[in-house]
């Protein structure tokens, strides 16, 4: 861990930094923790992680903690209509019916597997939705700053 006395350590791009989080929705519900299991560890200004979460990263010194809400544009995005596509029944294997909410891999033409949950099966059909499952929505992380690595080569 890189920490020097009185100076401001913050992490900057090209860092690689630990966290603890908790994220939570707008009426409480936590949807993910790193608590009982390992921190997350990404690099900032990489893209690892949403830009709202990168963004309070950069703003805490190691042992700092803070919460921070993050509207749904700096997070998963808005949730669109164009990305709940129908697909024929017969598509899907016979058995075991595809059931709502089930999360289900397509696979691309060049191999890119595409997360998709399923929101409708009819008798002809089956609606999946492309949206990440959190899109749409606003997000609460309460942010620990654990650790922050050496400073990237060349500066």
């Amino acid at each position: 861990m890189l920490r020097t006395k009185g100076m401001h350590m913050a992490p900057r791009d090209g860092q690689i930094v630990i966290v603890n989080y908790r994220g939570t929705l707008n009426d409480g519900t936590e949807f993910d923790s790193s608590y009982g299991r390992a921190p997350l560890q990404f690099t900032v200004g990489a893209g690892d992680v949403i830009p709202g979460f990168d963004e309070a990263v950069r703003g805490l010194e190691v042992g700092e903690s803070k919460t921070v809400s993050i509207p749904c544009d700096q997070a998963y995005g808005e949730h669109t209509d164009d990305a709940v596509q129908q697909f024929p029944r017969d598509a899907f294997p016979p058995e075991p019916t595809p059931e709502v909410g089930w999360m289900v891999e397509l696979e691309s033409e060049d191999g890119q597997r595409i997360p998709a949950t399923v929101v409708e099966v009819g008798d002809e059909h089956v609606m999946l939705d492309f949206n990440h499952p959190l899109s749409g929505e606003d997000l609460t992380f309460e942010i620990e700053l654990v650790s922050v690595g050496p400073e990237p080569e060349g500066e």
